[in-house]
């Protein structure tokens, strides 16, 4: 059957599809569900608040970084954002030709690059991210207030566990 089909009738199809299979259902559905969520939270997002102001989700989060440090190089912007460095090239370039973002070889080292806001990043940051958090909220909602403490840290968990056995693979 081709189309889109509701969460329901793709749960019931991948439950029948491994049937017999040695599979923790539990986990799966953690993981599956943080994934279904991140899209879902990203598209209404760029939807709803970054598309107006000329922002894909990845060059709000570039602009959300240097806003918080203010200074910081490109090697780890690319590790804060979760991108690659050839992806943050593209999105730096954008940022700079909008300018909201200043970029300059480091005094310590030529090899690197130091990125900052510009007054008009820092003004744009000021304005779209109150707006974001309206939207945070409204997404917060659909989980109950005395759980959402509790969820917030179990995604934080997933998180830093992923990072922690990265960095052993490294």
């Amino acid at each position: 059957m081709a189309g889109a089909h509701t969460l329901s009738e793709t749960e019931r199809q991948v439950s029948t599809l491994l049937k017999g299979m040695n599979i923790d259902f539990k986990a799966m559905a953690v993981v599956s569900n943080l994934f279904r969520a991140a899209s879902a939270v990203r598209n209404h997002l760029e939807r709803e608040i970054l598309s107006r102001h000329g922002l894909s989700w990845t060059g709000f989060v570039v602009l959300w970084v240097v806003w918080v440090w203010e200074s910081i190089e490109t090697r780890t912007i690319a590790e804060e954002v979760g991108t690659s460095k050839a992806s943050l090239t593209g999105v730096l370039k954008t940022l700079e030709r909008d300018g909201l973002i200043i970029k300059k070889q480091s005094k310590i080292d030529r090899r690197l690059v130091l990125v900052t806001l510009t007054s008009d990043g820092r003004r744009m940051m000021k304005k779209i991210f109150p707006e974001f958090n309206k939207e945070e909220i409204f997404l917060a909602s659909f989980i109950k207030p005395a759980e959402q403490r509790g969820v917030a840290d179990a995604l934080r968990g997933i998180t830093v566990g992923a990072k922690r056995e990265n960095l052993k693979k490294n």
